[in-house]
């Protein structure tokens, strides 16, 4: 299964970046890696979007 997606980094000011799901619990519980390290995103499904919070470290 390949769980590459795009998504919006908030470092790069909210632009697309692709990203590798990891982990997903919910909507609101979900790890992504980005540039080789974890990170705690959300999915938003009113825009059908991955958001990736690239400024703090995930604990799995």
């Amino acid at each position: 299964m390949d769980n590459k997606v795009k998504a919006h980094i908030r470092g790069l000011g909210g632009k697309l970046a692709e990203v590798v799901i990891v982990k997903y619990e919910n909507n609101n519980h979900v790890v992504a890696e980005y540039d080789g390290e974890l990170h705690p995103a959300v999915f938003n499904p009113f825009v059908w979007a991955y958001y990736v919070d690239d400024t703090l470290p995930t604990h799995i």
